[in-house]
């Protein structure tokens, strides 16, 4: 068999090693005793006291090795199921091409728009209405994608898988894209991914939610684990009434840095950098539950579609339905490279052209830095838009660099400071910077306009998008200008006994918020969420706890992520380092 993943990053392990107060790759959440399990024969056992069985899941899942190491669980005690395969009810793969191309973006190697289809569209309905099971059969099973349309009465299985495992999979060709015949290069089925099957998947899931009887984290060949869908439903509740952790997870990059690899040594050494960590960037992050040390992870989704009101608030879920609007992450280009010089679209132009809720509302976040670093933002004060769109040009024909200093403002970086980037602000950290990026959510929306003649780490240039910055930049973002409404400048709103709450204020244009608590050796701060959901960072200190009004503890460790729901109602931030610590909030306005 091919390889099935190709990435150097660990494969989630079956059961949990404790982190300490260090940083924790594999964040938990607990289900209780005896909730998750390990085998197929414990999961053949309670499917084989069924008529029928069906097993959905997502794209990404390999069913044909589940399937075959199901079936030899079934041998073992003497079962022989009837397999049914429902992608032979899949209409013509030309023909699934054929409704889905509008929506690809054609040669854009980046960008296409998000699909408005549901699985029954890749389906013949007269196949699929024809696939019964067989009434003589001891037990009938059917699988793959969009089983459940099946109708069939019986035992309902979902298998999930996360969305960086997927990426590794494509990356080895072990996986196609829903409704494809073949693998095609990783970043045309990230593509397809992105705006097509990841968004039609979704709605299927969102309607089998409430029916599934077990969840099965089908990311490891043959350790699966699997719960019970009560069970995992109570979990999402109950993280929906206090908090969580997803797991964050890591990519090297062209221009990556040397800090996360040393400050995060749990994670794979052998990589030349890593550029990113995936805090909290919903669309693609997981969530683990435990159960003694055994873990099992479903996708981020699945808390939205089981009780979103309550994680991000009755206000912000009326606006923005299942789309968590906050996402965190961190850009690390410690001995690494500068970013690409670049820009986000405003929100009629993301909505219009890609079909986005959402559009990237940023900002900066300096966790650490080196003497002398800077980020570029904004324009020099003498900026000619029509000259600087001819140098871009003329750099990226001839491949020749450009006069970056004649064009674009720089800003001295210094720990803690935040930089603001409402959509339209040229932007890119300079070298040396540990970025929190604090941001609405979507993550993929960069017009890269400078890349610093650089390559991606296949070799090749990365892509640019020069017509569409200049489409959306704002060039009156300049000078003094940058530095009174673009640089924060913290006022400070309360005080108490052993702590302070700074406001970080952000731009008029950003739709969230950012507050910064400080708070001394062995205090803490009692905190309301006011019906929003709050996104911590500790951003000072080695460690914190955070407990909820319904006694739920979080213990944090220096630079980990943690949300708070909205229906916490209210939690307290308990200073557990022996020192000062400071901790990031950020929250929609």
């Amino acid at each position: 068999m091919s390889v099935l993943r190709k990435t150097t990053q660990y494969i989630l392990p079956v059961e949990k090693v404790e982190a300490g107060d260090a940083y924790d790759i594999y964040p938990v959440f607990d289900l209780g005793e005896d909730r998750i399990f390990s085998d197929y024969v414990s999961l053949a056992e309670i499917m084989a006291g069924n008529r029928n069985v069906i097993i959905d899941g997502y794209a990404g899942v390999r069913f044909d090795i589940f399937v075959g190491e199901l079936d030899k669980a079934f041998s073992s005690i003497g079962v022989k199921p009837v397999w049914w395969n429902v992608s032979a009810a899949m209409k013509a793969e030309d023909d699934i091409d054929a409704m889905i191309e509008p929506y690809l973006g054609g040669d854009d190697p980046i960008f296409g728009f998000r699909a408005p289809f549901h699985v029954s569209d890749y389906f013949d309905a007269g196949r699929l209405a024809a696939i019964r099971p067989d009434e003589n059969a001891q037990l009938n099973i059917i699988y793959g994608p969009g089983a459940a349309l099946a109708g069939w009465d019986g035992l309902l299985v979902y298998i999930d898988i996360p969305k960086n495992e997927i990426q590794f999979r494509a990356r080895a060709a072990s996986i196609t894209n829903f409704g494809a015949s073949a693998p095609a290069a990783p970043k045309k089925m990230y593509k397809r991914f992105y705006f097509v099957d990841w968004v039609v998947l979704n709605r299927h899931k969102k309607t089998l939610m409430p029916d599934i009887d077990i969840f099965v984290d089908g990311q490891r060949e043959k350790d699966i684990t699997w719960a019970s869908g009560d069970d995992v439903r109570r979990g999402l509740r109950e993280m929906s009434e206090n908090g969580f952790r997803v797991r964050p997870w890591f990519e090297p990059g062209a221009w990556g840095g040397q800090w996360i690899k040393n400050h995060i040594r749990s994670l794979a050494q052998d990589v030349p950098n890593y550029a990113w960590s995936f805090e909290l960037i919903v669309p693609e992050n997981g969530l683990i539950f435990s159960s003694g040390k055994k873990m099992l992870e479903i996708s981020f989704d699945s808390l939205m579609y089981e009780a979103g009101r309550n994680v991000v608030g009755t206000g912000c879920y009326r606006e923005y339905g299942d789309e968590f609007p906050i996402r965190m992450d961190y850009l690390d280009n410690f001995d690494g490279g500068n970013l690409s010089i670049q820009c986000h679209p405003h929100k009629d132009f993301i909505q219009k052209n890609f079909g986005e809720v959402l559009t990237q509302e940023e900002t900066y976040y300096i966790l650490d830095t080196c003497p002398d670093s800077v980020v570029y933002l904004g324009f020099q004060e003498d900026i000619v838009p029509s000259e600087f769109e001819k140098a871009l040009n003329d750099s990226f024909h001839n491949g020749t660099p450009l006069d970056v200093k004649r064009y674009i403002n720089a800003e001295k970086a210094h720990r803690h400071d935040l930089f603001l980037i409402p959509p339209g602000t040229l932007h890119s950290s300079g070298r040396n910077n540990l970025v929190l990026e604090i941001s609405t959510t979507p993550y993929i929306f960069t017009f890269k306009m400078y890349d610093w003649l650089s390559l991606d780490l296949d070799g090749r240039p990365r892509p640019l998008n020069i017509s569409r910055a200049m489409q959306n930049l704002c060039f009156d973002r300049k000078g003094e200008k940058i530095r009174k409404e673009h640089v924060c400048h913290p006022v400070l709103m309360e005080k108490g006994a052993g702590w302070e709450l700074w406001h970080m204020p952000t731009h008029p244009a950003h739709s969230y918020d950012v507050h910064r608590y400080r708070i001394g050796t062995g205090s803490q701060v009692e905190v309301l969420t006011g019906d929003k959901c709050h996104v911590l960072n500790l951003v000072e200190g080695e460690t914190a706890d955070v407990v909820t009004s319904g006694g739920k503890t979080f213990h944090l460790s220096y630079a980990e992520t943690l949300v708070i729901s909205a229906a916490a109602g209210s939690y307290s931030i308990v200073n557990t380092s022996g020192r000062e610590i400071m901790l990031v909030k950020a929250f929609m306005k």
